[in-house]
């Protein structure tokens, strides 16, 4: 990887690093979350189902690659705020967030007019990473030329499908063996 020409800017969060685009909604828990204003964020799904109980398949799977960082890449973050987003996850997971593929820059409206994969590909252009995998259960319109960093997850299920978890420790295992 290149070395930017110096702008006088510093550097992107994550610049160079290996990076985990997360999603909440699908990978973590069942993808029925609601939001109520005097609720809050609660589950609509069949009986057996919390709120991030995948969470700790995250944790452990993540445990060998500390290097890795974490940008949400998660529908929380405009509903919620980054802040009250990043604090949903566990101490553990909170210390590897650098940032989110939305911010308040940017245009509410045009960001929701992108898919997924074009929310996730223009963070990856912003940030330059060393190399990057997304973890979403949203494949729609993902370019063929990156499909192999995304890690596709059941809506119901999530991380907790056994093919779905090992592709993502085998995936995790390659993105950051290639540069240890």
């Amino acid at each position: 990887m290149q070395m930017p020409k110096s702008t006088g800017k510093p550097l992107p969060a994550g610049y160079g690093a290996p990076i985990l685009y997360l999603d909440f909604d699908g990978p973590l828990h069942y993808d029925n979350a609601l939001r109520h204003p005097r609720r809050g964020v609660y589950l609509m799904a069949p009986p057996g189902y919390v709120l991030f109980q995948h969470v700790a398949l995250l944790e452990c799977a993540l445990e060998p690659y500390p290097e890795v960082l974490i940008v949400l890449s998660t529908s929380w973050v405009k509903a919620l705020t980054f802040s009250r987003a990043k604090k949903r996850l566990t101490s553990n997971l909170q210390s590897r967030v650098i940032g989110a593929t939305y911010h308040t820059q940017m245009n509410r409206f045009n960001f929701e007019d992108m898919t997924r994969a074009e929310q996730i590909l223009d963070d990856v252009q912003r940030r330059r990473p060393r190399d990057w995998l997304a973890l979403d259960n949203d494949g729609w319109q993902w370019p063929a030329v990156h499909r192999d960093h995304l890690v596709l997850t059941d809506d119901c299920d999530g991380l907790s499908v056994p093919e779905v978890l090992n592709e993502f420790r085998q995936k995790l295992a390659a993105m950051c063996a290639v540069h240890t």
